[in-house]
């Protein structure tokens, strides 16, 4: 009987790697990989802007300056590389816009001067730190844009001018291919110049044309 005994335990010991090779195995906790933001995307913008622009008279002989605000909409394009959590990007638009004002300084011709501004571009660097879905950055480069000074006497300069930009922004994931951002820039186009023909025969003005823009967008990545 003992014999037995012991032989019944060497047979189980033998048998139950085997039975362990036949019971089914735990399948491995997932994991995900996270959201991620490489890759083209295009959409589209609106927000507003507030800023000012200065009528300086090229002779020193005084400046208007005034305030300047109005509504833009339009489209984006950019890229992004994401190495770990940091995205790198490149990002470009252009908007409508009807960003203007104006100032009774006694310089001008007719004694009125006024700046407009009907489009507006930029080009620029990101470089943003995710947290999955979640992206803050900052982002600056080229602004460019046109300016439309105009006079009590009716004449009007048109100019387009190339400045830069800066600014910071929060984009975030919301479904599938979609993503949501705002943002804001401050941007300045320079100094542009109102000529002896743009003031009805006066003096000529150096204008500048500095701006706030708070917009919202939505994309849609490739």
């Amino acid at each position: 009987m003992k014999r037995l005994i012991i032989a019944a335990l060497a047979l189980g010991a033998l048998a139950a790697p085997a039975l362990g090779a036949d019971l089914p195995r735990k399948a491995p906790a997932y994991v995900s990989a996270g959201y991620s933001w490489t890759g083209f995307y295009a959409g589209i913008n609106g927000g507003y802007a507030w800023g000012n622009s200065a009528w300086t008279l090229t002779t020193g002989g005084g400046t208007g300056n005034f305030n300047i605000n109005g509504p833009l909409v339009g489209g984006t394009i950019g890229y992004n590389l994401q190495t770990g959590a940091w995205v790198w990007g490149l990002e470009a638009d252009l908007d409508w816009t009807n960003i203007k004002g104006s100032s009774s300084f006694a310089g001008c011709a007719g004694g009125f001067c006024e700046t407009k501004n009907s489009w507006l571009g930029t080009a620029r660097g990101r470089i943003g730190y995710a947290f999955d879905r979640f992206l803050p950055y900052i982002t600056g480069g080229a602004a460019f844009g046109n300016e439309k000074l105009s006079t009590g006497a009716g004449a009007v300069g048109t100019t387009t001018r190339i400045g830069w930009t800066l600014g910071a922004g929060l984009e975030f994931a919301i479904s599938g291919p979609w993503t949501a951002k705002i943002e804001y820039l401050y941007a300045d186009l320079g100094k542009a110049t109102c000529d002896s023909a743009c003031n009805g025969g006066g003096t000529p003005f150096d204008v500048t044309f500095k701006t706030n823009i708070v917009r919202a967008g939505i994309n849609y990545r490739f």
